[in-house]
């Protein structure tokens, strides 16, 4: 019985080093491995009265995320997609969800101008923007922009709205909105003509009337059309935004030169550049209208600021107060460690003084250079 109890700690001192040993060799190499925690599914499981279907939905929506162009979207930069199945929790029906997240809001939104279809609804019932149309419901929410069919009514569009909540949120700039679709005139604008686009592809599938592939997307151009319809006639608004105003004054060139081949549709087309962004409209307004159109479309700088973030002012005056009194708050515990310190240092030697027969106090001593006379003033004798 004692050999084995001392063969098993043999053994469990081998073990204990090779395991040892190991972890030796795992420090080392611990820069070489990167362990990342997987990310939660995109959709969830259940939603408000939905849950997840195990069976696939044998619908097919009419509009899909799956067969829109591959490489329009790539544009917009997307980084995962889901496609799930639900259905109402009790029976009553069947949903079919598709899902993609993109980097940032500014994709999401390019994305969904690319997939909402002439003749939908579009509103701000569900997410930030959505479309509903022939039982399709598009909407966009942060940088997710998702699809669901069939929507039957507004009970439907509202059941969706708790799914709109537990989508993915969208930290810090990725979550601003992008500036350029809402420099648009609201005024005669065709409803859900306003389309955003990042790349060549996207522009010339939402009705990009420029040559797609001229207005170098590759230097981060971004571009709104919007379709105008009133008593003025039919025109065709085109907002072009390039990082430098260097890299806008060639594209303006290039647009203003090319304007006159374009066909007849072009014969009245205005084109302005104010900094990095180039307006252009043409269609069948007048020369006049055309060009109050490009003249009244101004390049603006939106500044985001967060609810729990005051104004800029505000939060300057607070920071010079918590700065003031903080020197202030200092300059009390430094007179009052003086004030201590002295008591400290005169009470510790007048004890100590007591302490060795002395009195408490002292007299004060002097010291003197002696610079008295130490001679007697000379008197003289009168003869």
């Amino acid at each position: 019985m004692r050999s084995m109890g001392v063969r098993g700690g043999v053994r469990w001192l081998v073990a204990a080093g090779v395991v040892a040993a190991g972890l030796v060799v795992s420090a080392g190499a611990q820069s070489a491995v990167q362990l990342s925690e997987p990310s939660a599914p995109l959709l969830p499981a259940s939603f408000g009265h939905w849950v997840a279907a195990t069976a696939a939905n044998a619908v097919t929506p009419p509009v899909s995320l799956i067969t829109e162009s591959k490489d329009a979207l790539e544009e917009c930069g997307p980084e995962r997609s889901q496609v799930a199945n639900y259905q109402r929790s009790g029976g009553g029906g069947d949903l079919h969800v598709e899902a993609i997240q993109f980097g940032d809001r500014t994709g999401a939104y390019s994305a969904y101008t690319l997939v909402k279809r002439a003749g939908m609804r579009e509103g701000k019932e569900v997410g930030t923007w959505d479309s509903v149309g022939d039982k399709v419901l598009v909407f966009q929410q942060g940088a997710t922009l998702v699809l669901a069919y069939p929507v039957d009514g507004a009970a439907d569009v509202k059941e969706l709205k708790a799914l709109a909540e537990v989508l993915p949120k969208v930290p810090g700039n990725k979550g601003a909105a992008p500036l350029l679709p809402t420099l648009a005139p609201a005024e005669g604008v065709v409803t859900g003509s306003l389309r955003y686009a990042l790349g060549p592809e996207s522009y010339a599938i939402e009705g990009g009337v420029l040559p797609a592939h001229s207005l170098e997307w590759e230097k981060s151009a971004e571009a709104v059309t919007a379709l105008y319809s009133d008593k003025r006639g039919k025109e065709t608004l085109t907002v072009l935004l390039y990082p430098t105003p260097a890299i806008a004054g060639e594209i303006a060139k290039s647009i203003q030169d090319a304007v006159p081949e374009m066909g007849a549709g072009f014969a009245e087309a205005r084109v302005r550049r104010e900094g990095p962004m180039v307006v252009l409209a043409s269609g069948s307004f007048a020369a006049d209208e055309a060009q109050r159109m490009v003249q009244g479309i101004h390049l603006r700088q939106d500044v985001a600021i967060d609810r729990d973030v005051g104004p800029v002012f505000e939060t300057e005056v607070v920071k010079t107060y918590s700065l003031l009194t903080s020197i202030a708050v200092l300059s009390g515990v430094l007179m009052l460690a003086a004030v201590l310190l002295g008591l400290f240092l005169g009470v510790g030697r007048a004890t100590f003084r007591v302490m060795r027969g002395k009195p408490a106090a002292a007299e004060p001593e002097f010291l003197s250079l002696h610079l008295a006379p130490q001679n007697k003033a000379p008197t003289f004798e009168r003869q």
